[in-house]
């Protein structure tokens, strides 16, 4: 890796949050020298791609850094060389999403992106797509290190430790940064002074073990998280209801916003079907919250990051993933929650799978930090969701109905076989467009 200067690309570089990522490497021009960005998107993304990267053009320029952007609608022409590829695409943008949340609603299921069997749609549409750059990886920037934030976060990094072609992959997510820095403002203090064992799977991760100043102060956070401190945890696009106080007593350790549709599901259920009556699914309030940010990028006066973005449920990502990179890239040996390899670190979870866990970043990259067994409490429902993402990834490889249908039937979001199966088949008509691998010649499939 070259210590003058890196080159970065990033694909889905059209999304909203691209100016975040910007602003990331910006700030840490004097450790990170991004000499090159190029931002990648489809042709359906190309309106988009020119407004962000015009906007980025304006932050560069005001931060008087030599950071070049480009901006092109070919990924081979940006790979070439690359040291480090972040991915942020949505196969189906936003429109497949509605579906994702829509669809289950009709069966009286939770509709969520990641989640239940929207979850699985968004793994089986993008699974493929990221193994296409992977390959393009493999022969273009075999040396590069692909930091994956598309979700589902956790399936991608599955499929990308099973099946890709580079091995230089890590996922990340913003939600155990969100708790990290919901915690500290719980405290009250600066988050550099709190630290957090994670451990578990994307939006299934659990903070095992909370730390201030080096001291373990787990208990004192469950006292106050059950004595009516807001936490301050969950992100815009989750429903933030309270916790009944005795089980989060009970559970004795942080559970992640997410939780709430597997210890919740019923009032999580209602909750969205309230919302859905009277705005929408999620997925149509971030469509009109994107039309807004885009109006906001378009002023050619802008040039920085509005705080707007903040709103769009997915902030502090691309922070992150400018956090992970300068570790790497610096060699800081810092400790950073990311999806990754499991080898041994939980030991209830198969060492070649995915997990999200707390890691040491260094140059070769996340040295995840072993903690053992997760509790027994816990454990039994991190290894169900462990074996949904498995049987997804088997089915988005191979296109296998029967794969998927097992998929669907095993998450605990989905009550039965029969409501799986006609969940199934009216989101495999939905998603038709996206999902080639499941409408082959039957020869092909058989």
């Amino acid at each position: 890796m070259k210590k003058d200067g890196i080159k970065v690309v990033t694909i889905g570089g059209g999304s909203s949050y691209t100016p975040e990522l910007v602003e990331g490497f910006i700030k840490r021009y004097h450790e990170l020298p991004v000499r090159e960005l190029w931002l990648v998107d489809i042709p359906e993304g190309e309106e988009k791609l020119k407004i962000v990267g015009e906007l980025a053009k304006r932050m560069v320029k005001k931060a008087g850094i030599p950071m070049e952007i480009h901006l092109t609608l070919d990924r081979r022409e940006a790979l070439k060389g690359a040291d480090f590829v972040t991915t942020q695409l949505r196969v189906g943008l936003l429109d497949a999403r509605i579906k994702d949340e829509k669809i289950p609603l009709k069966y009286g299921v939770i509709g969520q992106e990641t989640n239940g069997p929207g979850g699985l749609f968004k793994a089986l549409r993008t699974i493929p797509v990221i193994l296409d750059i992977a390959k393009d990886m493999a022969e273009l920037c075999p040396d590069a290190w692909l930091i994956n934030f598309t979700n589902p976060a956790g399936m991608v990094t599955e499929a990308l430790l099973r099946y890709g072609a580079i091995k230089k992959v890590i996922g990340l997510c913003n939600v155990p940064v969100g708790m990290h820095m919901g915690v500290a403002k719980m405290l009250g203090v600066q988050s550099q002074r709190v630290r957090i064992d994670f451990a578990g799977l994307n939006h299934m991760v659990f903070g095992l073990n909370v730390y201030l100043d080096g001291e373990k102060i787990t208990d004192k956070l469950i006292e106050l998280m059950t004595g009516g401190t807001p936490s301050g945890i969950t992100p815009a696009n989750i429903p933030d209801l309270e916790w009944e106080k005795d089980f989060i007593k009970a559970l004795g350790i942080l559970p992640c916003p997410y939780h709430r549709y597997y210890y919740q599901t019923s009032k999580m259920l209602e909750q969205e079907l309230e919302s859905f009556q009277k705005e929408g699914t999620r997925a149509e309030v971030v469509k009109k919250i994107e039309e807004e940010l885009f109006e906001l990028y378009k002023d050619p006066n802008l040039d920085i990051k509005p705080p707007q973005l903040e709103k769009r449920g997915g902030a502090y990502y691309s922070d992150a993933a400018c956090n992970l990179i300068s570790s790497i890239y610096n060699d800081k040996g810092d400790i950073q929650p990311v999806n990754t390899r499991n080898n041994g670190a939980i030991a209830s979870i198969p060492d070649e799978s995915a997990v999200e866990i707390s890691c040491v970043i260094t140059k070769e990259g996340p040295k995840p930090i072993a903690i053992g067994d997760l509790p027994i409490p816990v454990r039994g429902l991190v290894q169900q969701i462990k074996s949904f993402e498995r049987v997804t990834v088997e089915a988005a490889v191979t296109g296998d109905y029967h794969k998927a249908l097992l998929a669907m039937t095993i998450n605990p979001l989905v009550p039965s076989d029969t409501i799986a199966k006609q969940i199934l088949d009216e989101m495999l008509e939905a998603h038709k467009e996206y999902l080639p691998q499941f409408f082959k010649p039957k020869s092909d499939n058989q």
